[in-house]
């Protein structure tokens, strides 16, 4: 329950418009408990709410500087980071700037929103670091061409033009992982060459829409 008697009002906050519509329809059947005020693409929190769900995909997460906006924000009663990277040093980043939760992807949704709860219950609440494939509900760029929302976030990032370098190193990924990442991806796409997969990137909304869903299906 909120702070105002009714269900926990949460805003979602990612640069893909894709993505937090994704989260928003997998909270849709709990909405007696979470209500999605408003959908954040790059934009402040405006509407008063008691959780911002922070979704990490394709974000710069060693930079932190969207999560300490969040945290900063005086509309948003608490904070917690939705990833799948549990690197521990990405980890204690996230407590020491202050989050109230650092959840896992491959929660299902019943599991998300009993977290959420528990969040709003004034609890601290950190996800083990997922031991299995992801298998979160949720929605990304790519995927109806197959690609991982792994393959798909280091995609934008290529999109984003980060180099291979760049792309390791906000993934917590080795080199030799990404470029595996890449080769896999390519066949997927159908292209040759960075170039190619940066024009099939764009055309395909791997570019941050920058932009708000205000609202959503009648929330506060």
């Amino acid at each position: 329950m909120s702070s105002q008697g009714g269900p926990i009002q949460v805003a979602l906050v990612d640069d893909y418009d894709v993505v937090v519509v994704g989260v928003a329809n997998m909270l849709e059947p709990y909405r007696d408990r979470v209500v999605v005020a408003e959908l954040d693409t790059n934009k402040p929190v405006e509407d008063d709410v008691d959780i911002a769900l922070y979704d990490s995909f394709a974000q710069p997460e060693s930079d932190h500087e969207e999560v300490k906006t969040l945290i900063d924000n005086p509309r948003a009663r608490r904070v917690v980071v939705y990833t799948w990277n549990f690197h521990p040093e990405l980890v204690s980043m996230a407590r020491d700037l202050g989050v109230h939760g650092y959840l896992s992807k491959a929660l299902s949704a019943r599991e998300l929103v009993a977290a959420l709860e528990s969040v709003h219950a004034g609890e601290n609440v950190i996800s083990p670091s997922p031991t299995k494939a992801r298998s979160h509900s949720g929605d990304w760029p790519g995927r109806g061409e197959g690609l991982t929302d792994r393959e798909s976030e280091i995609l934008a990032l290529i999109t984003q033009g980060k180099n291979n370098a760049e792309v390791a190193a906000l993934t917590y990924l080795s080199p030799n992982t990404v470029k595996s990442y890449i080769r896999g991806l390519y066949r997927k796409i159908d292209v040759d060459s960075r170039t190619q997969a940066v024009l099939w990137g764009v055309r395909n909304g791997f570019l941050p829409d920058h932009r708000r869903i205000e609202h959503w299906r009648g929330g506060p």
